[in-house]
């Protein structure tokens, strides 16, 4: 969905914000994306790193298992 949106679309995007929200609030809300999203990203390489551990110790089990 988001691929279509192009450069004329990202600018009509940004000056509705900007008419929408005034100057003065879009850092406060740029900033607050931005934790956000940084929060997403942290919560989802901790998520595919205990899936990774996971897989991992169920192959030693399965190795100690065979041997």
């Amino acid at each position: 969905m988001l691929q279509n949106i192009g450069m004329p679309g990202l600018i009509i995007i940004l000056v509705i914000a900007l008419i929408i929200f005034g100057p003065s609030k879009l850092p406060e809300i740029g900033k607050a994306f931005g934790s956000t999203l940084r929060e997403f990203k942290k919560s989802t390489r901790d998520l595919v790193g205990e899936d990774i551990e996971k897989k991992e110790k169920n192959k030693i089990i399965q190795k100690e298992g065979v041997d």
